[in-house]
């Protein structure tokens, strides 16, 4: 069994004295993992960094078996993320959900092009937040728990949109909230595509996809607990405000 593919890395980890176990997420064969041999070596071990992108050969036996990888390196990420306390921690929520949320060897290519996208933009200090926030809403369409945010889920209407529904993701007008508006979750206009996308706004919407990425989509993997790696992010984040 051989295939050949371009992917992100999303993770690695030592395998024996020399070699590495990664894990890259690649357009035609989703979330995939192999050993690289001598990935702990001096020269290969600076290209298996969380994010970057890798140009990579799989080859097994069977098709069940983990297999190994060759890597060659495309681009790294890495000098656009230590140069910044945001962008590692926004590099490191990318690469954490990926690995925690995508079913083994399954596509996922409009995901895999969006993440792939937004890496690219880790340097865009100034539109990377938003750029995240909407590759957040489209992982939780992906993982299938769209948010449906153009018509009050109560009355039908488009106007006066102000929250969101924790148990369906629908959105809910102000006047059909009434006195339940303090259980539901906030609809800023940036989380509809609209508005002046202020830093505020953007922290409210990581509220919203926050519980729903750690209520409903981790609860549905087995209960297990969202990667920290997100939370470190979305507080670097509201720390500049």
């Amino acid at each position: 069994m051989e295939w050949r593919d371009e992917g992100i890395l999303l993770s690695t980890r030592r395998h024996g004295e020399t070699s590495a176990i990664i894990e890259v997420f690649t357009p035609e064969h989703g979330r995939h993992a192999g050993v690289v041999r001598g990935g702990t070596s001096r020269k290969i071990a600076p290209i298996l960094q969380p994010g970057a992108q890798l140009d990579v050969t799989w080859r097994a036996r069977l098709e069940d078996h983990i297999g190994s990888f060759q890597v060659e390196p495309v681009r790294s990420r890495a000098a656009a993320a230590l140069g910044d306390r945001l962008a590692l921690a926004g590099l490191n929520a990318v690469t954490a959900l990926l690995a925690f949320c995508l079913p083994e060897r399954e596509p996922h290519k409009r995901l895999y092009l969006q993440s792939e996208q937004l890496l690219d933009l880790l340097d865009a200090t100034d539109v990377w937040p938003l750029a995240y926030l909407r590759w957040e809403v489209s992982l939780l369409e992906e993982m299938g728990y769209a948010l449906e945010l153009e018509a009050c889920a109560v009355t039908g209407e488009t106007d006066d949109l102000a929250y969101v529904s924790p148990k369906s993701g629908r959105a809910v007008s102000r006047g059909a909230a009434g006195d339940w508006a303090d259980r539901l979750l906030p609809l800023p206009e940036v989380l509809r595509g609209a508005g002046a996308a202020g830093d505020e706004e953007i922290a409210q919407a990581f509220v919203t996809t926050g519980h729903f990425l750690s209520a409903h989509l981790a609860q549905d993997l087995g209960n297990k607990p969202l990667p920290e790696a997100r939370a470190r992010f979305v507080d670097a984040f509201t720390r500049r405000l």
